[in-house]
């Protein structure tokens, strides 16, 4: 509960200390150990000697780490007076809470991690931090804790740091100990002069994540970057590169556009994506193609952007389901993206009336349940979605739901079951084909599953 703590004994306090001493002891023994056998391995081989290496310095001074992270300047000119001074390793600890099952109590776990000056200032934007400690001999490659001082700083969306550890010759394609390059880390819209540089520099636009397989484009897409987007497809990005999971830009952008508000830009950055070469009949992660995609976040315009661009409609998923499927199963999440309209266009685009299984959940959405039933030439019997449908929703909409309950198994109208033979005459071309009919707009509109707010 927030705010809560609870007090240790002291009994309880005295066999944390004990625990933690220990715990610094096994690490000064294993150490030593390795060190010994490193001497041992490298002297008893014929021939070879141990090369000579300089000792890492630590640092665990508080005040040092202090003017560190705070971008002291006056202050690390005192401390670091020396060429070569500031090439160390900056050593924190950290106390964690975890769970002791031998002492049957939580134990507060000392926990160490390592950093550079380099890494602490440029991560923070001190650049004339990072200019002098790279004159007093800090490296501007070294990966102290996993990454490079040219990640934190394109993380961090410092240009200015950008600028200065890539001129003095820090790796722009350096790859951390997850596996990205500084590139990857260039993921808000904030970074884009970092990316810049870091393309300037020699960054290889197609260089993939060693674990993720993702590219910069990738990364780009999924954070839905226009800017980021259009600059790394100018420079040769390949659209139809595949990560790990097998998904491609298009995939990232396609399944990471989940709120409305964000909309707009990942339309334009799978418009760019699609331009530039970007297959929409990829699948991806457990076999959503990017309309699965489009349609479980109930995006209309870019459903419709795919389907214009030869997106496969009835395709399935690894779980069996359509991208009808799959707007049928968010439209209680999406009222206000008026899911009908999704459905009606993936019906009318060709889509393939799903098992009445489906029902259930787009029941309480009467538009959509409504565009979907006049898709069928004749409703099948059945009334296990009546229970999908909240009493006071039911109350609102009663002449639809008794509609739909007498229409059931019975005969269409034969208006309706001509409207079904000009659909199937038109299948998967409903949406071009039906304006040049020359139809008045009215049953245009008919043909087109326009809602009436009545089954007949």
């Amino acid at each position: 509960m927030s705010g809560e703590t609870f007090p240790f004994t002291p009994g309880t306090l005295r066999a944390l200390q004990r625990q933690r001493e220990q715990l610094e002891s096994e690490d000064r023994r294993r150490t030593l150990s390795i060190e010994r056998l490193s001497r041992r391995a490298l002297t008893s081989s014929p021939g070879v000697r141990p090369p000579v290496t300089r000792r890492q310095k630590y640092c665990r001074d508080a005040a040092i780490h202090n003017a560190l992270y705070t971008g002291d300047m006056e202050r690390l000119k005192g401390i670091f007076k020396e060429n070569g001074s500031a090439d160390i390793l900056v050593e924190t600890v950290s106390e964690e809470l975890q769970w002791c099952p031998e002492m049957g109590l939580w134990s507060l776990i000392p926990k160490k991690s390592h950093t550079s000056p380099l890494r602490i200032t440029a991560g923070r934007g001190y650049g004339e931090c990072v200019r002098f400690l790279v004159s007093q001999g800090a490296d501007p490659n070294s990966s102290a804790g996993g990454r490079g001082p040219l990640h934190d700083a394109c993380e961090g969306h410092h240009a200015e740091c950008t600028q200065l550890l890539l001129s003095r010759g820090a790796k722009p394609n350096l790859l951390s100990e997850d596996g990205q390059a500084p590139l990857h880390l260039c993921s808000t819209p904030e970074t884009l002069e970092c990316a810049k540089l870091l393309l300037d520099y020699g960054a290889l636009v197609n260089l993939a994540c060693h674990y993720t397989r993702a590219t910069p484009l990738h990364v780009a897409s999924g954070r839905g970057l226009e800017e980021h987007v259009a600059l790394y497809l100018s420079l040769g990005a390949d659209p139809s590169a595949r990560n790990r999971e097998g998904e491609t830009p298009l995939n990232a952008a396609c399944a990471a556009c989940d709120s409305p508000q964000h909309f707009g830009r990942y339309y334009r950055v799978v418009d760019m994506l699609l331009q530039s070469g970007g297959n929409p009949d990829t699948p991806g992660k457990k076999g959503h193609s990017p309309l699965h995609n489009a349609s479980s976040n109930c995006h209309l315009r870019l459903a419709k952007l795919l389907l214009d661009h030869g997106a496969p409609i009835n395709v399935t998923n690894s779980a069996g389901y359509s991208p009808l499927d799959c707007a049928l199963q968010v439209c209680d999440d999406y009222p206000d993206c008026q899911p009908h309209l999704l459905v009606q266009t993936l019906l009318n685009y060709g889509a393939v009336p799903c098992d009445p299984k489906m029902w259930r959940f787009c029941a309480a959405s009467p538009k959509t349940f409504e565009t979907l039933l006049n898709a069928y030439d004749r409703i099948p019997p059945g009334d296990s979605w009546v229970e999908a449908v909240p009493l006071e929703t039911w109350e609102e909409h009663r002449p639809f739901y008794e509609s739909v309950q007498q229409a059931s198994n019975q005969p269409r109208p034969l208006l309706h079951l001509a409207r079904c033979a000009v659909r199937r005459l038109h299948n998967g071309q409903c949406q071009v084909a039906v304006s040049h009919l020359g139809l008045p707009s009215v049953l245009n509109a008919y043909v087109l599953l326009q809602a009436e707010g009545v089954i007949h």
